[in-house]
């Protein structure tokens, strides 16, 4: 097994194309079409991670987040970055991130373990994109419904509610000015399938006159987005979710908000740095938002109308890990993966 057979299953789970415009997730060092050996997966691929893997005879490393976010100008071992490079290079170890488009998924994303952990019910993303695209194609009555079927196969037609969902619109064409029938066939998909939905298109039309356009629609995918909502089974005191949240997340602290003194029962959650769905958590109706990095002045947004409970950026994806693994092992069940036995938060506490 090659190290783009376990790349391109992972981004069957968390596509690129649904990361944030600012990540850098993907394949940062190494070649996929090296054979793997095993994979070790963390959250940040650190001098100490990479050691590891080469203790371990793992040649890729899963990492959450990138080790590189803008591009490197040089590369002389100046800071840990650079460092982290060159030694993964010098032992032939792949580093591949899967971040904000990880972040950005409902099933088997971030956000959803977080919400595993604390028992949340009738879960859904708080903050759906707008990933949803519109294939319009023309073509022969004789091709319609093999076209058809090749979109399916690619990945078009599924929509909330609806799998193998298209339209058909039979009319007259010209070409050259000559008239004949021509089938408008319509599918929606992700826009993370529109390079396998173009290319069965084109695949299945065999040649055959056709016309096509592809545009983005203002639809949301309730899928795909940032954050989570969800409920308790039943309601707690604000103290005694608190312990609850400490002790199921591993916190060593929790900063937050004044109490006011009722109980909690909806529960807004976004694993890293996720205040910017604080007015989003807010709208939901949330009685807390749980996050990380919360700055000083932050903290006055919640105004008395929501406590923010920030847990720490590490504690709040540390379990992306356990997540990771149990996604490989079960694809990959005879490869060798560990989750790293290293604790990469640079941020310390002091009793």
């Amino acid at each position: 097994m090659k190290i783009k057979d376990i790349i391109t299953y992972l981004e069957t789970i968390a596509p690129p194309a649904y990361q944030e415009s600012y990540d850098n997730a993907g394949l940062i060092v190494g070649d996929p079409e090296q054979e793997a050996t095993g994979a070790l997966i963390c959250l940040d691929s650190t001098e100490a991670v990479v050691e590891e893997a080469i203790s371990k005879k793992c040649n890729l490393v899963i990492a959450h987040h990138p080790i590189v976010f803008k591009g490197l100008k040089r590369l002389t071992g100046r800071n840990y970055v650079e460092r982290v490079v060159i030694k993964a290079i010098q032992h032939g170890i792949a580093i591949y991130a899967i971040h904000t488009n990880l972040d950005n998924v409902y099933y088997q994303g971030v956000n959803g373990r977080i919400a595993e952990k604390l028992g949340l019910e009738k879960t859904r993303v708080l903050a759906p994109r707008q990933v949803l695209k519109k294939l319009s194609a023309f073509v022969p009555p004789s091709h319609s419904d093999s076209v058809r079927q090749a979109l399916f196969a690619a990945g078009a037609g599924s929509v909330e509610g609806s799998e193998l969902l298209s339209y058909a619109t039979l009319g007259v064409g010209t070409i050259a000015g000559t008239a004949g029938a021509q089938v408008k066939l319509e599918v929606f998909f992700q826009a993370a399938q529109e390079s396998p939905v173009r290319k069965a298109l084109l695949d299945s039309l065999e040649g055959q006159p056709h016309t096509y356009e592809i545009v983005t629609i203002e639809n949301t995918d309730v899928r795909i987005g940032s954050g989570l909502i969800g409920q308790l089974p039943r309601a707690m005191k604000e103290k005694a979710f608190l312990q609850h949240l400490k002790e199921s997340m591993q916190a060593n602290c929790i900063r937050h908000t004044p109490l006011l003194g009722r109980p909690i029962r909806k529960v807004a959650l976004c694993g890293g740095a996720g205040g910017f769905l604080l007015g989003k958590a807010m709208a939901e109706g949330a009685d807390i938002f749980i996050t990380g990095d919360y700055k000083y002045h932050e903290f006055f947004d919640a105004d008395g109308r929501i406590i923010i409970a920030d847990i720490g950026h590490y504690e709040s994806e540390q379990f992306t890990i356990e997540l990771l693994y149990g996604i490989i092992s079960q694809k990959f069940s005879n490869f060798a993966a560990y989750c790293t036995e290293m604790t990469t938060n640079p941020v310390h506490y002091f009793y």
